[in-house]
């Protein structure tokens, strides 16, 4: 159980700006944390909705929407984000597989990059604002899980792409197990299953053939031009899912609801 509790904390460690205590720590602790990623989207949803429980009462809800997707994007310092951004400067100014990974390892932005977040961003809130604030609340309690699950799927499914020593997702480059898989299910699946029956609308399984055909999409993008993925592709991965789902709920329950 000491074991499992400093894994989780590794995982908080390495994908949010929230402080822990000291722990040891190794690149194979860290591989094994992935497990727990999409606990991590547990953590960031439950900020996100204090944030718009709190200004719900004192905000009009387009700007409560905003500052909760704000709160999301400090507490992970961006990660994913960062990771989105990249992969649109390699994949839309690259056109080997040398070329791409130099421009991802590229710390500034550039236009492709610029424009991939302004869009992704802009279809969040849009996506979003079209709700009551009580249903974004379910909406982000099921996304922020889930969509972590669906970057944890890749790291098991497919290879990771060596880019050089000191890359950020070196850590994860020997994969999961059939265990961390599991685990990181059950808490990627739960409150997105949870959300569902609550609100009693199964119209929401078809979030998942969504997931499954913007995950599909990627991945044939990753290996044309990579032959795997990256962490920014991991980032890229996860920002798309999370975009999906916010999608499909907007269309889903302003039909069904």
């Amino acid at each position: 159980m000491r074991e499992q509790w400093q894994l989780f904390l590794t995982a908080v460690m390495f994908y949010t700006r929230l402080p822990v205590p000291t722990i040891p720590y190794s690149n194979e602790m860290l591989n094994k944390a992935t497990r727990y990623l999409p606990l991590i989207g547990w953590i960031t949803g439950a900020i996100m909705i204090a944030l718009v429980l709190i200004f719900r009462h004192i905000a009009p809800p387009m700007i409560t929407i905003l500052l909760s997707l704000i709160m999301g994007i400090w507490v992970t310092g961006a990660f994913h984000e960062d990771g989105f951004a990249d992969m649109c400067d390699g994949f839309g100014g690259g056109w080997t597989k040398e070329k791409i990974l130099e421009i991802m390892k590229d710390s500034r932005i550039g236009t492709y990059g610029m424009l991939g977040l302004l869009l992704i961003m802009t279809l969040k809130f849009l996506s979003l604002r079209e709700m009551s604030l009580f249903l974004v609340m379910l909406t982000i309690a099921s996304a922020q899980p889930l969509s972590r699950f669906v970057a944890v799927t890749v790291i098991y499914t497919h290879k990771y792409v060596l880019e050089n020593e000191d890359s950020k997702a070196k850590p994860l480059a020997k994969g999961i197990t059939k265990t961390d898989l599991l685990i990181a299910a059950v808490g990627g699946l739960t409150p997105y299953v949870g959300v569902m029956i609550y609100l009693h609308n199964y119209t929401l399984l078809l979030i998942i053939p969504a997931l499954l055909l913007g995950r599909w999409y990627l991945v044939r993008l990753m290996n044309q031009w990579l032959g795997g993925y990256t962490g920014d592709c991991l980032g890229a991965v996860q920002q798309v899912s999370e975009t999906i789902i916010y999608l499909s709920f907007c269309i889903l329950t302003w039909k069904y609801i």
